[in-house]
């Protein structure tokens, strides 16, 4: 019956959009949660990070539970008229991919869950975390049983289900894989508004869709985690390169040392592109070399370009006499500039945590809040080479406007089963444009001249036959959306038809239309 008054409810808003407050809540439904139509609410659900996408959704649901989903979706489900529902975790998406013009946006990090350690023969040790939850929650609760997540991304206040809706990397992907491979179970609300847990035994097909499926088969409610004992403290080194090639041969030997001990690679490999000075230090790290200032030119730049590697060692009080002698027999095999090298020690979460402060230095100063035309690229080992001669030595000039990352990944730690798309090929780089658009009266930061800037990148690889692929992907139509998923398309269709016949979820992802729901074999 509350599903009833609900879909009612949901009729009714749109009469009262311009009204600041509607009288109706979950609450007087029996249900935990509450539906919002304040303008506050609203406002925060109809923008997102990259800051230059809105999308008025007619409502926001603070859910107390995921009952609360499954009332919701099921009333958009029944619904004649039908409506969009999106899922936001931290809203940290660039072109309104949790959006829900003219719908429902779920505030998922609104609502918090103690979090759930145990372990079973099957999957070792795990957690069980609400979806809405974000990552540096999740790890603040799992270090007090002195566990810590796998995999990674940068930046921790992101959502458990956001980050597995794409994929999830960082420098540990090489060895653990993404956090999407580092996921036993889950808990998913269906797009007819069906509670479903599934795992790579039950419900496979849901199980493999919702990672990295962009949102389209269901919202995640719980995902079970595969945790590990968390070191203490983490050994953290710069090295730079002037040459393109020594800097790729260095990163592609390190990551094939994945599933070696401990001890004899490093835990996190990562790297980052620069192309004018003042991007030795950006805002990604915490990480200072102001003692010993790097000019590009002084280094013999290779095409006016530097390439900086970056790693890290774990340890804990135990080991911590072993680490010097194991990070110098991993660097007698690289072949940096022997005079570029930094290292520092922090603590195992204020690595973690370091894009995060650098955030709060750049709020401070009113640069955090400004659109993001960011891209992410997923580029073929054998063509990164191309990509570096005709995009870092040649389309970006000598401005950038934020950190560029470059480090490559193992394809076999990839499932390929899930829905994320990679280049076939055994090892790819992830290639990251992080760029913020300021009013600084430069033309180089505009907003214009970056969106444009992106267009021009994908142009070139597109003419020069470089097989990039998205990730976080973007896309206006959907034939675009064919060519990006390829031969996964009709597997993606299929898995669309079968949970969300009705393309009620995640409309802001731009793939299918309510008005047009896929279920011609033509799609």
């Amino acid at each position: 019956m509350a599903n009833h008054h609900l879909l009612l409810l949901l009729f009714l808003l749109p009469i009262h959009r311009s009204i600041s407050t509607v009288g109706f809540t979950i609450d007087r439904l029996g249900i935990e949660g509450r539906l919002s139509t304040d303008p506050a609410d609203v406002e925060t659900a109809s923008v997102d990070f990259g800051g230059f996408t809105r999308a008025e959704p007619v409502a926001v649901l603070h859910p107390g539970s995921a009952e609360d989903i499954v009332g919701l979706v099921r009333s958009a489900h029944e619904s004649a008229r039908g409506f969009g529902v999106s899922a936001r975790g931290h809203g940290h998406s660039i072109n309104g991919q949790a959006q829900a013009d003219g719908g429902v946006v779920i505030e998922m990090s609104r609502m918090s869950r103690r979090l759930s350690v145990g372990s079973s023969s099957a999957h070792g040790l795990y957690a069980d975390v609400w979806g809405g939850e974000l990552w540096i929650d999740v790890l603040r609760s799992t270090l007090e049983f002195g566990l810590a997540p796998r995999s990674w991304t940068d930046y921790l206040y992101l959502s458990v289900g956001g980050t597995l809706s794409n994929g999830g990397i960082s420098g540990q992907a090489f060895n653990h894989g993404p956090q999407i491979s580092n996921v036993f179970q889950l808990d998913v609300v269906t797009g007819k508004g069906e509670l479903v847990t599934c795992s790579r035994e039950d419900n496979r097909e849901l199980f493999y869709g919702v990672l990295g499926g962009l949102g389209q088969f269901g919202i995640i409610t719980r995902a079970r985690i595969a945790l590990e004992p968390a070191p203490q403290r983490v050994r953290w080194i710069r090295v730079l390169y002037s040459k393109f090639s020594a800097f790729t041969k260095d990163q592609e030997y390190l990551i094939s040392l994945h599933g070696k001990p401990a001890s004899q690679r490093f835990d996190y490999v990562e790297g980052f592109v620069i192309v004018d000075d003042g991007l030795i230090n950006n805002w990604r790290s915490s990480f200072s070399s102001a003692r010993n200032p790097v000019k590009i030119s002084s280094l013999g730049a290779d095409g006016g370009v530097l390439y900086c590697l970056e790693m890290t060692m774990n340890y804990d009080e135990s080991t911590a006499h072993m680490v010097d002698q194991e990070v110098e027999a991993l660097m007698k095999k690289l072949h940096f500039i022997p005079s570029s090298v930094f290292t520092t020690d922090r603590p195992y979460v204020d690595f973690l945590d370091r894009v995060h402060k650098a955030e709060l230095k750049l709020r401070s100063k009113g640069l955090w809040n400004v659109p993001h035309p960011w891209l992410n690229l997923f580029v073929p080992r054998s063509q990164i080479a191309d990509f570096d001669a005709g995009v870092f030595k040649g389309i970006l000039g000598n401005k950038t406007s934020g950190p560029i990352l470059i480090y490559p990944m193992n394809k076999n730690k990839w499932d390929s089963k899930s829905s994320v798309v990679t280049p076939d090929e055994d090892v790819f780089y992830l290639v990251a444009l992080l760029r913020s658009a300021l009013d600084t009266g430069e033309e180089t930061q505009t907003m214009e001249h970056l969106t444009h800037q992106n267009q021009q990148i994908l142009s070139f690889c597109k003419e020069a036959g470089i097989q990039v692929k998205q990730y976080l992907p973007h896309y206006t139509t959907q034939e675009e959306w064919k060519d990006h998923f390829g031969d996964k398309w009709s597997i993606f269709l299929k898995r669309k038809r079968e949970f969300d016949p009705k393309c009620i979820l995640a409309p802001g992802q731009r793939i299918f239309q309510r008005s047009s729901p896929p279920y011609s074999s033509s799609s």
